[in-house]
């Protein structure tokens, strides 16, 4: 019997998909912009099993673009906060959090969990191009979230393979770092914008800003302007490309 909260889902996906989703176990590496939005729609799923990785806080200029992020939730951390609304959307999920940058020595660590599929939300270029060369190694399906920032388009953003990308530069540079290492990139699926942009300077400012998934110690970097309708777009994208694939009998 679904319960009444996965009713309207059913209806769609049916008692089998259901069940599926149930059973199934999500990771999300990167809990901001995109990966909370993804969060939050596996959540409402009926995602069984998820596990959140992100080592950042929230800060105040995280509130226009990341659903987790409200002035409540300044300074606590990203995964808690993720686990919370979980647990209050869905209180028989089993939700895992990992604090912890993503790089080639952590790697190992989230590459021990079994799982059904990864998303992957991480904006900072060479974390990303980790773990989608080792999920890629390792044959374990995911998803990969392309850049957000400086997009104002909602028609241009598109589900497809890595190879199909254009106009993005942050995918632009994942292909070449990708190909060196012998990744064939139309075996990768991600979510993109190919809107050209043509934007202002101000789009774009110099900040003392850390990145987003990158620890005290990273590079610093320019802060791009953002829309909450696009980064939350890619989110669901990615959440519903995720929410089909797993329902599917196999």
């Amino acid at each position: 019997m679904v319960k009444e909260q996965f009713l309207r889902t059913s209806l769609l996906l049916g008692e089998e998909g259901i069940k599926r989703l149930q059973q199934a176990t999500v990771m999300v590496v990167g809990v901001g912009a995109v990966g909370g939005y993804v969060v939050e729609a596996l959540a409402r799923s009926g995602v069984g099993h998820l596990i959140l990785v992100d080592f950042d806080v929230f800060d105040e200029s995280n509130i226009n673009r990341q659903i987790l992020a409200l002035h409540s939730t300044v300074g606590r951390k990203k995964v808690e906060v993720g686990k919370e609304r979980v647990l209050d959307i869905n209180p028989d999920c089993v939700v895992e959090t990992k604090e912890l940058f993503v790089n080639a020595e952590t790697l190992p660590e989230l590459l021990q969990y079994k799982v059904d599929f990864v998303v992957d939300a991480i904006d900072a270029l060479n974390p990303k191009c980790c773990l989608m060369e080792a999920l890629w190694q390792q044959k374990i399906p995911f998803i990969s979230s392309m850049g957000a920032a400086l997009k104002t388009d909602t028609s241009c953003i598109k589900f497809g393979h890595l190879s199909q990308t254009k106009n993005c530069s942050l995918s632009k540079f994942i292909r070449k770092r990708l190909k060196r290492r012998g990744v064939t990139i139309s075996e990768i699926d991600c979510v993109y914008s190919d809107e050209q942009i043509d934007l202002p300077e101000n789009a774009m400012i110099e900040t003392d800003e850390i990145a987003e998934n990158t620890p005290q110690n990273g590079r610093k970097r320019h802060t791009l302007g953002s829309l909450p309708t696009i980064t939350a777009i890619f989110g669901l994208t990615i959440a519903n490309q995720v929410i089909k694939k797993l329902s599917q009998e196999k």
